[in-house]
């Protein structure tokens, strides 16, 4: 880590387990302060911000549900009167509601863009205001391969992950000029809870997908997303990383 990213205040939506947690763990070993935001999982995010104090620097936990503008703007405030400004924001929250489009329910679609989707446009609002003040910032907004590849089953998912990469790039286009840097991190199939649900046929068949031979682990979008917020990456900005072991190459 370089002296002027020491102590930057990075914020990660969707902290307490699975992808978000690393990402917390790895800013937090490079320096950074962490506000860990969960949801539910309050012991989980408690136990978290423990580790991360470890390293030596702050770390704290607050709950906000992010699909939510007027939780998403309580959770800023807090964040600020209680750790300072962001500088970083990691948009990871997400959820799944999978279905055939013929049978996708209209709460399934909604539910899961505005946890998705909606999310990240609350939050990064949100962000950016400080960011354009200190004319510096990092915008990290996890997305997924499916939203360059689509897939069946997934159409919810799929649109929200897609729409994620054009919001970033929009982003990155409108914010550039002010020292602000927005990018993607898209993984593929990665060993967490989420697709710790699948059935082992499915599973197999994915990993056949897969070039590298396996499943990734958390720790390797971690190191993506860490990549992307650190002074290293200053001439990236609107980029798409897909982490997923070589199943999208082109």
């Amino acid at each position: 880590m370089t002296a002027t990213e020491n102590r930057r205040l990075a914020l990660v939506t969707g902290a307490g387990r699975g992808i978000g947690r690393a990402v917390a763990l790895t800013l937090g070993k490079r320096g950074f302060n962490v506000a860990v935001n969960y949801r539910s999982s309050a012991k989980a995010a408690e136990n978290l911000c423990g580790e991360i104090t470890a390293f030596g620097v702050e770390a704290r936990a607050f709950e906000a549900d992010v699909s939510k503008a007027e939780e998403v703007t309580a959770l800023f405030r807090a964040v600020e009167d209680s750790m300072g400004t962001v500088r970083v924001l990691i948009n990871n929250a997400g959820i799944t509601r999978d279905n055939l489009l013929m049978r996708m329910k209209t709460d399934e679609w909604d539910d899961v863009v505005a946890a998705n989707l909606n999310s990240v446009f609350y939050c990064t609002r949100e962000a950016i205001r400080g960011m354009v003040k200190a004319r510096w910032g990092r915008i990290v907004s996890l997305a997924s391969i499916v939203g360059l590849v689509g897939n069946a089953g997934q159409a919810n998912y799929s649109a929200t992950k897609a729409g994620i990469i054009g919001f970033m790039k929009s982003v990155a286009r409108e914010y550039a000029a002010k020292g602000i840097t927005a990018n993607v991190v898209a993984p593929g199939f990665i060993d967490t809870d989420m697709t710790g649900v699948l059935k082992e046929n499915v599973r197999a068949a994915m990993l056949g997908q897969i070039p590298v031979g396996r499943m990734g682990c958390p720790e390797d979008v971690a190191g993506a997303v860490a990549f992307f917020v650190s002074d290293e990456s200053n001439y990236l900005t609107g980029q798409v990383l897909a982490v997923d072991g070589g199943m999208t190459m082109c």
